[in-house]
């Protein structure tokens, strides 16, 4: 199991939602953060979380992972799971939760209650929900493509909250249950 004195490297990197941070150890991929107000938040925030902490230029493995949430947010269908990731802090609950979210393609949305009846659980969509909210790899793990019931956003527990969330799917042009995109909605009349 990993433990907080273990050695990590960290690199920032821009994307169309703002400065993100990639965290990498011997492992695979530690953390993925998403924009914060400042990098010193972000440096802050890095810090308490990982004690032993280096800034680094990432290997191919780790660059090859940025370059491909970059691509995502930028709008092109990029499929993530390549990436490797140091998942020994996690639960098996957990475990299953990514994996399920990772299956969600770019652009596409299930419900909590939806990933809970994949993983033969119909009952558990309160933990599923807990599960994404403790997700270290957003991004990677797409919690993002993950919704409340009737297509609402429901929480969202990376930095931005749920306009982050929202501007993510946004810019993967989301379908909810096979309708238009989240934002593709006529507007309403003017009255004027």
């Amino acid at each position: 199991m990993s433990t907080d004195s273990e050695l990590h490297h960290f690199t920032l990197f821009a994307t169309a939602i703002g400065q993100c941070a990639l965290v990498w150890n011997s492992h695979g991929i530690a953390a993925v953060r998403l924009p914060e107000q400042t990098e010193g938040r972000m440096l802050s925030r890095l810090h308490r979380r990982f004690p032993m902490l280096e800034a680094g230029a990432p290997p191919p493995a780790e660059q090859q992972a940025i370059d491909g949430m970059v691509a995502l947010l930028e709008g092109e269908a990029r499929d993530l799971r390549f990436c490797a990731l140091d998942l020994r802090r996690e639960t098996p609950f957990h475990l299953r939760v990514y994996t399920a979210a990772q299956d969600i393609l770019p652009g596409k949305t299930k419900t909590y209650g939806e990933i809970a009846a994949l993983l033969g659980e119909p009952g558990a969509a309160r933990a599923v929900g807990q599960a994404l909210g403790h997700n270290p790899f957003p991004i990677i793990v797409p919690c993002h493509r993950v919704l409340a019931s009737g297509a609402q956003s429901g929480g969202f527990s990376a930095p931005g909250g749920v306009s982050t969330k929202l501007r993510m799917l946004l810019i993967e042009g989301a379908e909810i249950g096979g309708a238009p995109g989240l934002f593709d909605r006529e507007p309403p009349p003017s009255t004027h």
